[in-house]
């Protein structure tokens, strides 16, 4: 196993200060019992993220990337270990947190407008007091023009939008991202991939984003966790010092390639 590179997740040099942790994750761990038996998912998982800070997460296929944020989410629990957001322990779904799969997952028989309002319906709040952040949002993403449309008049990249932007519409402090654009081309995803850089410049949400792509992962994260194979630790910890605001144009650059060099090489991927 290659040895790791660890950052200090709660200094923030930038600013050199420390900044309030978001997520502290320590020594989770997770296993599924079936009845072939059991399998190890995490195994002595720690890390932590700072408020608003944007940290993506890269490794091998089944190492439970995907299993990480369901635990944060709420959504399935620790075998061992803990997890506290924002200070309290994660012991049930939470409703502060928003969350975006690879599938936008929008209702069909509903407008581009009412996919966005869905969350503010399932919380029981009042639909009228989220229509203009839901407008503001959908232009933030630049789809507003499609907010009376169904999500099948939508290319994939734009309902992916869509999903990005009902996971905001009422305002969680967490964004959890589980390969959000996995299903797109390169060119689509290419372009996801800058929209998202905007919006989060401008709502500044914690965000944890799970990609097979080390691109994408160096491209969007202050911060880029790599994990081991199954059960699934993390390795190495890379802050990416590619200053913000970020265009495309700095995936050319020899910053850029040290980076994604330095993350093929702690997965074992080396080119001659």
């Amino acid at each position: 196993m290659p040895e790791a590179v660890v950052a200090d997740p709660a200094v923030d040099v930038a600013a050199g200060a420390t900044a309030p942790v978001a997520i502290a994750v320590d020594q989770a761990g997770k296993t599924y019992r079936t009845k072939r038996g059991e399998t190890r998912a995490l195994d002595d998982l720690t890390f932590s993220i700072k408020s608003n800070e944007f940290v993506t997460v890269v490794g091998p296929s089944g190492c439970g990337k995907s299993t990480i944020l369901k635990v944060i989410a709420g959504l399935l629990p620790l075998t061992d270990g803990s997890v506290q957001v924002f200070g309290k322990p994660v012991t049930a779904p939470r409703s502060d947190v928003g969350m975006v799969f690879q599938s936008p997952m929008l209702l069909k028989w509903r407008t581009v407008l009412d996919n966005v309002l869905l969350p503010i319906e399932i919380l029981r709040r009042d639909r009228k007091d989220y229509e203009a952040k839901a407008m503001a949002l959908l232009k933030l993403a630049s789809i507003d023009e499609f907010a009376s449309m169904r999500p099948r008049e939508l290319s994939g990249g734009m309902q992916q939008r869509v999903a990005i932007c009902r996971a905001l519409v009422y305002d969680p402090p967490l964004l959890l991202m589980d390969e959000p654009f996995g299903a797109l081309d390169a060119m689509a995803r290419d372009l996801m991939n800058v929209e998202l850089m905007r919006i989060w410049s401008e709502q500044k949400k914690t965000t944890l984003l799970i990609t097979h792509s080390i691109q994408e992962a160096v491209f969007l994260a202050d911060r880029v966790l790599v994990m081991s194979g199954r059960p699934g630790k993390i390795i190495a910890d890379v802050p990416i010092d590619l200053g913000r605001p970020r265009q495309p144009r700095v995936r050319g650059t020899p910053e850029f390639l040290k980076h994604t060099n330095e993350i093929h090489r702690l997965m074992g991927v080396e080119y001659a």
